[in-house]
């Protein structure tokens, strides 16, 4: 199966996500998180870095729950943060 590459939007919105997840992770430690959502460190630090710009659904949900964070409020930060010529794609 050949994979599409990513468009700059898909891209831009896997480092906004990462940014947010970093920033709702405050003082808490990556290893402490990341073993509260059940993925690996390298896992959380490159969602974070903003490497893994589509993660797996599942995984953004663990770790919205590690940081009690809805799956809706980082919808809508997302969406809130995508500038306006991405968010109408």
């Amino acid at each position: 199966m050949v994979r599409e590459p990513l468009s700059a939007d898909q891209i831009e919105r896997g480092r906004l996500l990462g940014s947010l997840l970093r920033s709702a992770r405050g003082d808490r430690t990556m290893v402490d998180v990341a073993r509260q959502a059940g993925i690996s460190v390298e896992t959380l630090r490159k969602i974070e870095g903003g490497r893994i710009p589509t993660p797996a659904f599942f995984t953004v949900a663990a770790v919205g729950t590690a940081l009690d964070l809805s799956l809706d409020d980082l919808l809508r930060r997302v969406h809130e943060a995508v500038p306006r010529t991405a968010a109408a794609v």
